[in-house]
């Protein structure tokens, strides 16, 4: 039986996928009192990703602004994955967004905005947060973008 926000998303024609098992020693999510931290996600799609490379090189700011979507989808369901029910978050607290960049590509906020307002569609008021955006050299697997995130939740 799926909740608020899990019906929020098949409205949006979005379904949450399954974990993402880590790629070294490492949780995807952990609860510390009433947050969940999430590790960094990468857009992995059915176990791989769909693209690779730096952005502003081999990748466009708009696929990759569809990839941080990808990685935040991935990064809730991780937190459904320790908190049991997406209806428990509060609120989303933090959001980090690394891009992968080419050295003269600065848009990395624009592509970011991907995962921003994906969870602002997804959860109204309580998607709104606060968040970096950073531009680095190169990212696990190639991957263009990964994105991490704090989420506060109800009471259990």
């Amino acid at each position: 039986m799926s909740g608020v926000v899990e019906s929020r998303l098949a409205e949006l024609g979005l379904t949450l996928p399954e974990v993402v098992p880590p790629l070294a020693s490492y949780q995807p999510a952990v609860v510390s009192g009433r947050y969940v931290f999430t590790s960094g996600q990468l857009p992995m799609v059915d176990g791989k990703l769909p693209v690779t490379g730096k952005v502003g090189a081999e990748v466009t700011p708009e696929e990759a602004k569809d990839l941080a979507r990808t990685c935040a989808l991935n990064a809730l369901a991780a937190v459904k994955s320790v908190a049991g029910d997406l209806d428990r978050v509060a609120r989303v607290v933090k959001v980090v967004g690394f891009v992968a960049s080419a050295a003269d590509f600065t848009g990395q906020p624009a592509v970011v905005n991907g995962a921003s307002e994906l969870l602002g569609e997804v959860l109204g008021d309580k998607g709104v947060h606060a968040r970096s955006a950073v531009g680095v050299a190169v990212l696990p697997l190639d991957a263009p973008v990964e994105v991490e995130m704090q989420v506060e939740l109800t009471e259990a």
